[in-house]
């Protein structure tokens, strides 16, 4: 049985469906500050299977003890954190005590239970600002340019030591890049709350009517078109990333580290087109000045995990924008 922190929100719930599909049983533990329990019924009904559901914090021990205590576990795959770039450079001191204070509580309580396996979802951001846009995991880690993706960090070095001291923890870090997509069948997907933070479900937004305009924030990069160029990964196929590295603690020792991209950018410019494309709606935007930290472009080396996992991308840029759409226009106020 698989405990899945966070597995009520975007990408987790995603994931909750593969790990279905594929043969395992699922614990779902989230405090449902960025998830939503009609999430999970989804799932349940797209798979035909029940998952197990603890509303939790990942910071309450008592209740992880309690959870961790009455199933089964095997593994962990942990999702579960603030993930806002903007709202974590003004409020660091929230974001330390979800993601690095409540991770340590998860890691004492899996380790108390006798459970050692955890996938944990990273990010690219903890690559900083190499002066390369392309990001192999062979390069160091840098500063990252926010304190979310910090937080990340911070959390992939406390996995790595504890891994040192203790021979018996098998770990998966997964960086990846810019998900977005949803389910094929329109009935998961991303359901922001507030204002989106991404680009796609903005575009989405503006496309369904709930927004008036896209801010592009700067458009004198040194790019084709001169807008950002990011590596954007399918929901789907990052989900199935997921449940392949979870395979793969089967049969390594110590810490995997792997990227989890697409291997090529598109720029904000293609993605607004392509959007229209598969709408058949205008996309209005306007100019903005540039983000402090927005790098001009990066994309993923994606070959380790394609040799080691047997995991490569196989949804494109029209499907990424076929399935936010059907998602989005089928489901306007997403899960509400």
């Amino acid at each position: 049985m698989i405990l899945v922190t966070g597995g009520a929100g975007y990408i987790g719930s995603h994931t909750v469906l593969v790990l279905l599909e594929a043969g395992y049983e699922v614990v779902v533990y989230d405090n449902l500050c960025n998830g939503s329990r009609e999430a999970v019924r989804r799932v349940e009904t797209l798979s035909g299977k029940r998952v197990a559901f603890e509303q939790g914090d990942i910071r309450d021990r008592a209740r992880l003890d309690e959870v961790l205590g009455r199933y089964p576990i095997e593994a962990a795959i942990h999702f579960a954190g603030l993930k806002a770039v903007g709202e974590s450079m003004v409020k660091p001191l929230e974001y330390f005590d979800n993601n690095v204070a409540g991770s340590t509580h998860l890691l004492q309580a899996m380790a108390d239970a006798g459970v050692f396996k955890i996938v944990f979802s990273s990010s690219a951001t903890v690559y900083g600002d190499p002066g390369t846009p392309v990001f192999s995991e062979e390069m160091p880690t840098g500063t990252p340019t926010n304190n979310y993706g910090y937080t990340k960090l911070v959390v992939e070095e406390l996995l790595k030591k504890l891994q040192a001291a203790d021979p018996r923890w098998r770990v998966a870090l997964l960086r990846y890049f810019n998900p977005v997509g949803a389910h094929e069948s329109g009935t998961i997907g991303e359901d922001p709350a507030g204002e989106p933070n991404n680009l796609l479900p903005y575009i989405a937004q503006v496309a369904v009517g709930k927004r008036e305009q896209l801010r592009v924030f700067g458009d004198d990069y040194p790019t084709a078109d001169g807008t950002c160029l990011r590596d954007y990964i399918h929901v789907m196929d990052l989900a199935e990333g997921h449940v392949r590295a979870l395979d793969a603690l089967a049969r390594i020792d110590g810490v995997g580290i792997w990227n989890l991209g697409g291997g090529r950018g598109h720029s904000v410019l293609e993605m607004i087109d392509a959007f229209a494309r598969a709408s058949g709606r205008e996309i209005p935007y306007v100019v903005a000045p540039r983000r402090a930290g927005d790098l001009a472009q990066f994309w993923a080396d994606p070959s380790k995990a394609k040799h080691e996992l047997d995991w490569q991308t196989r949804r494109g840029l029209e499907e990424m924008m076929q399935d936010t759409w059907r998602w989005q226009s089928q489901n306007p106020d997403g899960y509400r």
